[in-house]
């Protein structure tokens, strides 16, 4: 680490003598930024006196540290937090880690290793942290879709598996969303197939969890289907006609604004025939976001709109206030200070917008490839670009004069990669990249870690009238045979307002063996068989459920007899039951979203040492031939066609374990894969085998892998790579003996 830090100063009395008699210059003032376009959620700051110039080899820097990051940190509670990557080869993981803002002296940092996903590793780490000044829990969803919450200590307060928990699919682009706090609520959209009434085909949906907990307290599938299998945008929440919105861009190209306690759709604005990457903002009821993809009126690419945010249903034809076409603004999402917008487009392209009418009062190059988004803080803009480049502009009428501008590079003399923005905290500027995070500000300024004020987002009405929505809580449940859940009901008015906890009628579906006390305690029968149903509440003429799924202990075992089981999750929609010989087996089909592959989990995150096994048949067309495996713990048995190999990995993109041999193998032929993982202290031991399923079992495993840095659990599943029928049938998965 690189420091030029001062010890610590007690603020007060003596730090504004010392200031006056040692020169030492006092912040007007020092608030935090805690999400990534700070608490106002508009990339507009209100410090004072920060530096208009610095240098990565020591002016103005404060401190830096060793890091590879991609996204932009949370500055709160006196503390900086980012994610990031780290490693090379078998020890490649994502990391999080907390740093003191002052010094730069790192807390914590939690290591984790990549699972189920297609992303490469130059892409980990693309989501921003999210801290809550409430709690002072850091909220961070990692690349592969697994959402953990520290505490200041760095201890995990709670976390979902949401592949394997709640559907989420991984696109091969990367792009992740980010976690919100509104309230008491962390709000988070994905994309993916749940189960139940969630399930069938892919879908952008939105959840809020309860900070504290993590129980699920509703979801909201507002769209259909998905342009996109992975998008970025990061919803805003204001208050709008006295209502509390989020609002937010989906993967299918439309804009929604939902009731952010219920997730009750109020409007949609359809912007773009893909999905949309940019985060809107709000300001005086006006929602301002853009795209870069085909139009839906016009031949042409990318568009700027402001909309009036006080609409209802569908408002696309209605509710436009401008517009500026042929602006492609794809990634990097928007600032309003005062009357103007500020935007960067893909190419690099400053943009400086009347807010009122959407002309453009000046453009100018900040350089070649735009992904960051601006931040205005002091007068200044602070602006950082792809290719390494970080400058300080301080805009005018006409344009932005160039303060300073620096090339960060890393060690081999290459640019380094920037896509995170600045985020502006107790008197500093501070950001990551592929070289590192870096902590800029006036070395001679006392340092004053102070909270924010909470961001005035409006005058919500009083909470009045009679409910008209109730919500089961939790809402989603993942629970063992014999266990007991107790539920709440939850009511709300028409504006989406709490109206508190309220007594109900309870009943069942699909639940054999479970009862439902009148307080709302489920109770379950422990010789219960893996199953999944739904929990109702019924308040005079208001209802509401919550999905349960619900696992026996080991051995399990699964034909399709009765169909798909109802508690798998994940897949969409070209996975269904099918007959063939007579006998009725898992198909997966062609996915119509062009994105052919596909897992399907069985069991909760949390299992770890057990044995799956499957038979496997695959059809042929032409050339083509499809890949077919099994997932134990993270870990992939892959039987691959085309290369007529077995291989065993964790992590597709990157192969982080990869052991392979040959094996011809034929189409219209039931094969039997099995997949073992043991942990065995600090070590994972990983055995395949493939055999023909008519034959007798072979002694010996086929391939063994052996990894230093161990998935230690992890949902049983099955997976497919195919743009042909593959089947699966007789799967089972027991304790390793």
């Amino acid at each position: 680490m690189t420091t030029a830090a001062h010890g610590s100063i007690q603020w007060g009395v003596a730090a504004l003598l010392a200031g006056f008699l040692f020169g030492v210059a006092a912040p007007v003032s020092a608030n935090d930024w805690p999400s990534w376009r700070g608490r106002g959620q508009t990339g507009v700051s209100e410090e004072t006196r920060l530096v208009t110039s610095w240098s990565p080899d020591g002016e103005n820097l404060i401190w830096s540290d060793t890091w590879v990051g991609r996204s932009t940190p949370a500055v709160f509670d006196g503390r900086v937090c980012a994610n990031g990557r780290t490693g090379a080869g078998i020890d490649e993981q994502e990391v999080v880690a907390c740093w003191n803002a002052e010094t730069g002296e790192q807390l914590w940092q939690h290591n984790f290793n990549v699972l189920n996903t297609t992303v490469p590793f130059n892409r980990v780490g693309w989501g921003n942290v999210t801290g809550d000044p409430d709690t002072g829990f850091l909220y961070a969803m990692n690349i592969d879709g697994h959402l953990n919450t520290f505490d200041r200590e760095g201890n995990i307060v709670w976390s979902w598996r949401l592949a394997e928990d709640l559907g989420r699919a991984s696109g091969y682009g990367g792009r992740t969303s980010t976690p919100i706090v509104d309230e008491d609520q962390l709000l988070l959209s994905l994309i993916g197939s749940g189960w139940g009434n969630l399930g069938g085909p892919p879908r952008h949906r939105y959840f809020a969890f309860d900070k504290q907990t993590g129980q699920v307290r509703w979801s909201s599938t507002p769209g259909g289907t998905v342009a996109d299998m992975n998008t970025q945008s990061v919803g805003v929440v204001g208050i709008v006609n006295g209502q509390r919105l989020w609002i937010d861009g989906n993967a299918d190209g439309h804009i929604y604004a939902l009731k952010a306690r219920t997730g009750e759709k109020i409007w949609e604005f359809h912007l773009s025939k893909r999905g949309i990457n940019v985060s809107p903002v709000l300001a005086n009821n006006t929602v301002y976001v853009a795209h870069s993809e085909e139009n839906l009126d016009a031949g042409t690419m990318g568009r700027v709109v402001a909309i009036d945010a006080t609409g209802t249903g569908d408002v696309t034809t209605t509710h436009e206030r401008w517009r500026a076409d042929e602006m492609a603004v794809g990634f990097s999402s928007p600032l309003i200070h005062e009357n103007t917008l500020y935007l960067i487009d893909n190419s690099a392209n400053l943009f400086a917008l009347d807010s009122e009418t959407g002309a453009t009062q000046w453009q100018q190059s900040v350089g070649t490839v735009g992904k960051a988004s601006p931040v205005w803080a002091d007068g200044k803009l602070f602006i950082t670009e792809t290719n390494g480049n970080v400058r300080i502009l301080e805009p005018g009428p006409t344009g932005a004069a160039e303060l300073d501008h620096d090339e960060l590079q890393v060690e081999d003399g290459r640019y380094a990669e920037i896509y995170g923005s600045f985020a502006v905290g107790y008197g500093r500027l501070y950001m990551t990249a592929e070289s590192g995070i870096y902590a800029i500000g006036d070395p001679t300024s006392l340092f004053r870690a102070t909270a924010g004020d909470p961001p005035n987002l409006g005058n919500e009405a009083a909470a009045s009238g009679p409910p008209t929505l109730i919500q089961v809580v939790p809402a989603e449940v993942i629970a063992s045979a014999g266990d007991t859940i107790d539920f709440q009901v939850r009511a709300f008015n028409a504006n989406g307002q709490f109206l508190g906890n309220q007594d109900a009628s309870w009943s069942l579906e699909n639940l054999v063996g479970g009862t439902m006390s009148s307080q709302g305690t489920l109770s379950t029968d422990a010789r219960a068989t893996n199953q999944a149903g739904t929990v109702m509440a019924t308040m005079g003429s208001l209802t509401a459920t919550a999905q349960v799924r619900l696992y026996s202990p080991l051995p399990w075992s699964e034909n399709f007899e009765s169909g798909r089981p109802p508690q798998w999750i994940g897949g969409g929609g070209s996975l269904t039951v099918s007959d063939v010989g007579g006998n009725q087996v898992f198909r997966k089909g062609a996915s119509r979203t062009g994105i052919h592959r596909h897992a399907i989990y069985m069991g909760p995150a949390s299992m770890s040492d057990y044995t799956v096994q499957a038979d496997v048949l695959s059809t042929q067309q032409g050339r083509r031939r499809p890949d077919i495996g099994l997932i134990n713990s993270g870990y992939t048995l892959d039987l691959q066609g085309n290369r007529q190999k077995v291989q065993l990995q964790s992590w597709a993109a990157e192969l982080r374990i990869k052991e392979e041999v040959d094996f011809t193998w034929n189409p219209d032929t039931w094969y039997r894969l099995k997949l073992r993982v043991d942990i065995e202290g600090d070590h994972g031991l990983i055995r395949g085998k493939v055999w023909a399923s008519d034959e007798t079992e072979p002694a010996e495993w086929t391939i063994t892998a052996e990894d230093p840095l161990p998935n230690r659990n992890g949902s049983p599943g099955i997976i497919g790579y195919s743009p042909i029928d593959i089947f699966f049938d007789n799967v089972s998965v027991v304790e390793n003996q």
